[in-house]
Formats: C-alpha cells, structure tokens, sequence
C-alpha cells in the first residue's frame, strides 16, 4: 500500500490532483490507514499512471473518464478507445494547423518590421489590425456550456 505522497512520487503527479482525481471520480476513494491516512494499491497506481499519461498526450478529463470506463470492460471491442483516440488525433491536427499558421503570420511581421520607431512597427500595426494577417490562425472560441 502508498501513502499519497508515494503514490503521487511515484506517477509524477501531485497530491492535489490526485486528490481532485478522486472527487471527480477518476480515481476511486482511498483505503485509509488507523491513523486516516489514505492508502492506495498497486491498482490504483496504474490507474493514475494511466490517467497520467492521457493527460501527457492532451485527453480531456471527460475522455480519460471515458476510456477509464472501456478499459473496466476487457472482453468488448475496442472501438469505442479508437474513435476517442481519433477524435484526439483531430483535435491535434487541428492545434498543429494554428500553430502553423501562427508561426507563419509571426514570421512575416518580424521580416517586414523595418527596426525604425514604434509608430511605423509592423509587429504593433499587425496586432491592432487582424485583417493585415495573411490567414485566420485566431483560436475558436470555447461552446458555451
């Protein structure tokens, strides 16, 4: 059995999440010890390494929540973890164009900055003026809940 901190050490992640974990119900509730202590099994360690590594690679909470849940169901087809895997993918892909294109825009406005004074910088016009970009690299704006 780990203490939190153990736990915690040994996924690299803090005590705080894994306590956050736990109330959203990513992770179960810990045993506790005589003295109240939590106390987590080698289970709940693999779980976290887990939940850990999805988190690494981008996983939304509610996706991780998602896979957590096909993976409590060995026996059935794994489609469900590709098209979560896929719609991860996308969402990359996506975020990879933005940065491309972000990346592009902030090339061009530090090539045609002429190094003079500040009312004749290219970087401040571009930036007071989205429609001298050369394309739409803004980020979408969140779905209202």
């Amino acid at each position: 059995m780990l203490t939190i901190g153990k736990l915690g050490e040994a996924a690299g992640v803090k005590v705080p999440t894994i306590r956050y974990y736990e109330q959203i119900g990513l992770l179960p509730k810990a045993e506790r010890s005589s003295g109240n202590q939590r106390l987590y099994s080698r289970k709940a360690l693999e779980r976290l390494a887990f939940i850990r590594h999805a988190r690494d690679l981008g996983f939304s909470l509610e996706a991780i929540r998602d896979l957590l849940s096909l993976s409590d169901k060995p026996d059935q087809s794994c489609a469900g973890a590709d098209a979560i895997a896929k719609a991860q993918l996308a969402e990359v892909e996506s975020r990879l164009a933005r940065l491309t294109a972000l990346k592009s825009e902030l090339e061009r406005m530090v090539v045609q900055c002429a190094g003079g004074k500040i009312a004749d910088c290219r970087v401040i016009e571009v930036l007071g003026d989205h429609s001298l970009c050369s394309a739409d690299h803004r980020h979408p704006e969140p779905e209202p809940n």
